[in-house]
């Protein structure tokens, strides 16, 4: 045993120094490329020398295409190096007719480089092995499982690296001549938009088009390749998984999530408890900013989950597609709706667990959020395991009043399993409490990490909107790790904890005082607002624009514009979700209403706080 895990470190030794020496040799490629011959192309474009850049490429053509075979092929062997660089600039630099065939040559050498690491010596890439979750789903899910097609099925996935995929194909038994035939021809597509790409490039660089042209270019020859890759993934890979988590669509929505999220802490996951669930079981976890999903994603599922959105992300077209084929759900927030309750039984009679934040809306003070009514007697009716989830810390990495995300400490913690027979035990009322009590978190309390960036207040007002001092409205402003009043004057400075340094205490507590001052006042308050409106039916279509008047007191909600009137008395209001500084929204007749106020748009918070007051929450 000792003797093989000697062998197998020396192994491993002898496969990072190939990475670093292979590192190393593309590094000095790259620069060789970039200042002998990219460089002073940009810079005889600036001085408009184009007989001074037709020279340059005359002089440097030949060792120009040897880099670019290098640098393509090294790429493949490497593959976390990104090979559309090289092919754009091999398109800017060369001829269509001579930087087509330099990047498939290079792809070409490459992937013989890997077949023979494969074959001959079984090396084994990790960061191959980082992709093969993707690739071993694409070739369960695919219905002709020749490996040929396979493989070109696999260069046609986006975001899965050529050099991954010639790992893969080496890996199995086919010829060397099928497997160079497939990766010779099969790359061709995505090779060809990225040199053409460069061409368009070179036309401008050359002062030949426009740059809006070139744009236009860009982005249509990006929709062409997008569109054969969506008809090669229903033609052979969706089959089954379709309008599922089991579908690639869902891997690619993560993939493009984690992309975003680069550089931001990994959350600290706690879920050791979740294998006690027994599939397919319900998630439940608090919602304390707009990448809560993102978070639970590292959840150790044994099966991936299907996610409840709210139905205002279905206004988005393309969204709206993209997520239908991750098997994603849209539910009215904060509304009854039958068909997202028809679509979670689906899931969960079909073996899915299903994500839920049972508060329906992101916390805006850092407290959760009342959770919606009868949700106990709603996971009885389900009749499955019930696995309970806090996060703590994401309302610091993203809060809903700050358009930018930090990088902070966030835990994501499987707190409790509740097994179906001890629900069947519990009434609605016990369990309402269970979950109630379980998720329920308060950020304040939360100070097991230190916060040092210079801007944390940096949009606070658009949530704490009222001096909890004097009382004036709309006149804080945060400015780097202060909240002020411009009417009185008073400062409050948020510390490394995000903790106030004066007895305020916290940005719970600052918000706190605002709900007080709001509740004295709330027999008087009358509330009016002109507004514009946005309408959609109930599939997410805009159906109408217009102006109109909000009236708000604690008798209900009212509204009235030139084609529409309608009003909600207070018994029957449901909590406003908004979006901080821009919009509140609420469904009425099945329709979701965007409500933006034309004065104070900071006043959407008030607008949400004061029916939490009137039907309270």
């Amino acid at each position: 045993m000792e003797e093989y895990k000697t062998h197998k470190k020396k192994f491993l030794n002898a496969e990072s120094i190939s990475i670093f020496v292979i590192l190393g040799i593309i590094i000095l490629l790259f620069a060789y490329f970039f200042k002998d011959i990219m460089l002073p192309l940009f810079r005889m474009q600036i001085d408009n020398d184009l007989d001074g850049a037709s020279e340059l490429l005359r002089n440097k053509g030949a060792m120009g295409g040897v880099a670019v075979i290098l640098i393509e092929a090294l790429q493949m062997v490497i593959i976390f190096v990104s090979a559309e660089f090289i092919q754009i600039a091999s398109g800017l630099s060369y001829p269509i007719y001579l930087s087509l065939p330099l990047c498939d040559i290079g792809i070409c050498l490459g992937a013989t480089i890997i077949f023979l690491l494969v074959r001959v010596f079984k090396f084994n890439s990790s960061t191959y092995e980082k992709n093969r979750g993707m690739i071993d789903k694409i070739a369960s899910n695919a219905k002709d499982r020749n490996i040929v097609i396979l493989l070109y099925l696999l260069f046609f996935m986006p975001f899965i690296p050529f050099g991954a995929i010639c790992y893969y194909g080496a890996s199995t038994k086919i010829s060397y001549g099928k497997y160079m035939l497939t990766v010779s021809t099969s790359a061709i597509p995505s090779v060809v938009v990225s040199v053409l790409i460069g061409q368009a490039g070179k036309l401008f660089f050359t002062n030949s088009i426009p740059l809006w042209l070139l744009v236009l270019i860009v982005i249509v020859l990006s929709v062409l390749l997008f569109a054969l890759i969506y008809w090669f993934m229903h033609k052979f890979v969706l089959k089954g998984t379709d309008k599922t988590p089991d579908s690639l669509f869902f891997d690619i929505f993560f993939m493009v999530v984690k992309l975003f999220q680069f550089g931001k802490k990994r959350p600290l996951v706690g879920d050791d408890l979740i294998i006690t669930a027994d599939v397919p079981y319900l998630i439940l976890a608090n919602h304390e900013s707009r990448i809560d999903y993102f978070y639970l994603y590292y959840l150790s599922n044994l099966k991936s989950p299907c996610y409840i959105f709210s139905k205002h992300h279905s206004i988005d077209p393309i969204f709206r597609i993209f997520m239908k084929h991750c098997g994603f759900i849209y539910k009215k927030l904060l509304s009854d709706d039958p068909d997202a309750n028809a679509g979670i039984e689906r899931m969960i009679k079909m073996g899915f667990p299903v994500v839920m934040f049972p508060e329906e809306r992101t916390s805006p003070d850092g407290r959760t959020n009342p959770i919606y009514e009868n949700i106990g007697a709603y996971c009885k009716k389900l009749d499955v395991d019930i696995v309970l989830v806090k996060i703590t810390g994401s309302y610091y990495a993203h809060p809903m009043w700050r358009r930018r995300a930090y990088s902070s400490d966030v835990k994501v913690t499987v707190d409790s399993v509740i097994k179906r027979k001890e629900i069947a035990a519990m009434t609605d009322i016990e369990l309402d409490q269970v979950i109630k009590e379980t998720l329920y978190n308060d950020v304040s309390l939360f100070d097991n990490a230190a916060y040092r960036q210079r801007g944390k207040a940096k949009g606070l007002e658009r949530i704490l909107y009222r001096c909890a001092d004097c009382g004036e409205l709309y006149k804080t402003a945060g400015r780097g790790n202060e909240l002020r009043c411009l009417s009185c004057g008073s400062v409050h400075v948020l510390d490394n904890k995000y903790h106030f340094t004066d007895n305020i205490g916290s940005i719970p507590g600052y918000y706190e005082a605002i709900r007080k001052l709001e509740e004295k006042e709330l027999d008087s308050l009358i509330l009016n607002a002109k507004v514009r409106t946005r309408i959609f039916d109930g599939n997410g279509i805009m159906s109408k624009t217009g102006n109109g008047e909000c009236t708000l007191d604690k008798n209900g909600f009212r509204f009235r514009s030139e084609s529409e009137e309608f009003s909600i008395p207070a018994k029957e209001l449901r909590p406003l979700a908004f979006t901080c500084g821009k919009r509140f929204e609420l469904y009425h007749d099945g329709k979701l209403h965007f409500f933006y106020p034309k004065e104070d748009p900071v006043q959407v918070a008030r607008w949400a706080l004061i029916v939490d007051i009137i039907s309270g929450k």
